[in-house]
């Protein structure tokens, strides 16, 4: 399954990160996102789970998650805005995956033997930070076999 994955857009999506994205199973973004715009022109390529972040605070957000947990094929990715905000016990839930945003700066880390990764930034260019995205291909039922590609756009 091939995941893009994007966060803090703020309003602003790239013809680079739809061309990236183009032949993705499913595109998470990890909130900030602006606009529902967004979301739509996302969804016009592939299937999208979302999240709201700390800035989507106008009324089309209202009903939007600050969370969510995203099962398939034996693995289960959560999606989060800001990682200090996490106060379930990922591991006892059985989390593979961690996806968050709100930093700005692209990681990605094993702990606990639970990926994190943050996609860094795609929307507008912000100090001296890089706008990023990632792709993550995981086989079917092999959590531990993954590519993680960090893409400057």
């Amino acid at each position: 399954m091939k995941i893009g994955l994007i966060s803090d857009t703020h309003g602003m999506l790239r013809e680079e990160v739809l061309k990236n994205f183009k032949r993705c199973d499913l595109v998470i973004h990890a909130g900030d996102i602006g606009s529902m715009d967004v979301i739509e022109k996302l969804k016009k390529i592939s299937k999208v789970e979302f999240i709201k972040g700390n800035c989507d605070r106008i009324s089309e957000f209202e009903n939007i998650e600050e969370e969510k947990l995203i099962e398939f094929d034996n693995t289960k990715i959560y999606v989060v805005h800001d990682i200090k905000t996490v106060k379930k016990n990922l591991k006892e839930l059985g989390v593979n995956i961690v996806i968050y945003g709100h930093s700005h700066k692209n990681d990605n880390y094993i702990k606990d033997e639970i990926l994190y990764i943050n996609p860094g930034s795609a929307g507008p260019k912000r100090f001296k930070l890089p706008t990023t995205i990632a792709l993550i291909n995981i086989g079917k039922n092999e959590i531990k076999n993954f590519k993680l590609d960090l893409i400057e756009i």
